[in-house]
């Protein structure tokens, strides 16, 4: 299920996106950013509507997608 970015307390959002950024295979390029760096990047994303938050209901966990991947999602 979508979760609107815009519904999270602003505290929650930063500690999905930085949880989500900080998980292992997540690749930024050859350039090293900091975590702060790695999620304000993320949260462009979700501002302009090129990722999307989704909440698995059968695993109680949230992830970030972009949106083109979202049909992967819909079973």
């Amino acid at each position: 299920m979508i979760v609107p970015w815009q519904s999270l307390d602003p505290d929650t959002l930063q500690n999905l996106l930085e949880e989500f950024v900080s998980r292992d295979g997540t690749d930024y390029g050859e350039q090293e950013l900091s975590l702060a760096q790695k999620a304000e990047q993320i949260r462009l994303k979700l501002i302009r509507g090129e990722a999307v938050l989704l909440f698995s209901e059968s695993t109680g966990q949230c992830n970030i997608v972009p949106r083109e991947r979202l049909p992967e999602f819909d079973h």
